[in-house]
């Protein structure tokens, strides 16, 4: 039977900076396939022009916002909750607990809610005390009085169980894999050689701490090596700017800022290692998207980080400078070739699939379409 869904929470689609975001634009047009009426309400200054208002047969729909780092998602999301109260979707999908503060609207305003938990954006280090109790609110609002809830990792289920008592549906990132590419413009706009760079792609925010990797990779001191920082700030602040500075005096460090599509694509398809040295995370679709080139990759031993079941050798203690400047030197000397590349590719295939994310999501909807958790 087809239903209608909104999507709310994220910025917009395609090809915008985020994990929520990249979540939703590989989820939604899946979900069409299987006959869903999916629209995305994004927000208007960051959303792409896409030709009439459609991506892969995904609606989408621009909503103001004002560009602020405290009011522009509480904002959007109100406004998300009344376009949705006038035109009925049949599930209205919120992702991430800041979004989530309005729910209980949304439930009043009589709409059934499915709530996308992402992670405790309340740990991330770039909020200060009131951000941090709005956060908590929101997940305390989006677990409580949500239809269904869904998280993307065991350690996010256990929080949601523990710290609300609430049971919530487990439906991790999925990652699509990619082909061998034959262009190589990025490298040659960044002055880079195949298999002779580390990457870490993230938005510039201090949780992500690139001054850790930027300072191991120094001490690592891998000759004919470069470091790639991809990635940029939605609101440019003290911590943005000093890595664009260190990256702009190092002569073996490049900051390509925010880079989408085939130049992505061309960045980790050459990479040599990938690197993800971050303090928090949901479950890091950065990571899954360098396994689904085949990277050789390293990360730190955070819960969210293990869970994605790298064997041993792949991680690092977090803040550990000297650890991952060592593993820096090891896996520099075990470059991937084509075959260990496609083990690689393979083993995150087998673990991670939007189909199967697809398919689950769904699984839920029906649940709330029947009635539960009314």
């Amino acid at each position: 039977m087809t239903k209608s869904i909104f999507i709310l929470g994220l910025r917009g689609i395609p090809n915008v900076q985020g994990g929520i975001e990249t979540h939703v634009e590989q989820l939604a047009p899946l979900l069409v396939e299987k006959k869903c009426h999916v629209t995305v309400l994004a927000r208007s200054m960051y959303q792409p022009d896409v030709m009439n208002n459609q991506y892969l047969s995904v609606h989408i729909k621009k909503l103001w916002a004002p560009k602020s780092k405290r009011l522009e998602s509480l904002v959007h999301t109100f406004l998300g909750v009344l376009y949705a109260a006038i035109k009925r979707p049949d599930i209205l999908h919120i992702h991430a607990v800041g979004p989530a503060l309005m729910v209980p609207l949304a439930r009043l305003l009589g709409l059934k809610v499915v709530m996308t938990h992402h992670g405790p954006d309340y740990d991330r280090q770039k909020w200060g005390g009131f951000a941090k109790k709005t956060l908590q609110l929101g997940e305390r609002f989006g677990v409580r009085f949500s239809n269904k809830v869904i998280v993307i990792s065991k350690t996010i289920q256990t929080l949601v169980k523990n710290k609300h008592g609430i049971d919530s549906e487990l439906i991790p990132n999925g990652v699509s894999i990619q082909k061998t590419l034959d262009t190589e413009g990025a490298l040659k706009q960044y002055g880079l050689e195949k298999n002779q760079y580390i990457l870490i792609v993230s938005r510039l925010v201090p949780e992500k701490r690139h001054f850790d990797l930027m300072n191991a990779f120094e001490q690592a001191n891998l000759l004919g090596w470069k470091l790639v920082i991809v990635g940029s700030s939605d609101h440019p602040d003290e911590y943005s700017e000093a890595v664009l500075k260190r990256a702009s005096e190092a002569k073996n460090i490049v900051a390509t800022g925010f880079l989408s599509g085939n130049s992505l694509k061309e960045i980790f398809n050459y990479a040599g290692v990938f690197v993800l040295p971050s303090s928090h995370e949901g479950l890091p679709i950065a990571l899954l998207e360098a396994l689904s080139f085949g990277l050789p990759v390293l990360a730190s031993d955070i819960p969210a980080n293990i869970e994605v079941g790298l064997e041993s050798q792949h991680y690092f203690k977090l803040g550990s400078v000297e650890e991952l400047s060592k593993k820096l030197v090891l896996f520099s000397k075990k470059s991937a070739d084509d075959v260990e590349r496609d083990k690689i590719k393979a083993w995150v295939a087998k673990n991670y699939d939007w189909h199967l994310v697809r398919d689950k999501t769904l699984s839920v909807y029906l649940e709330v379409f029947g009635g539960n958790r009314e």
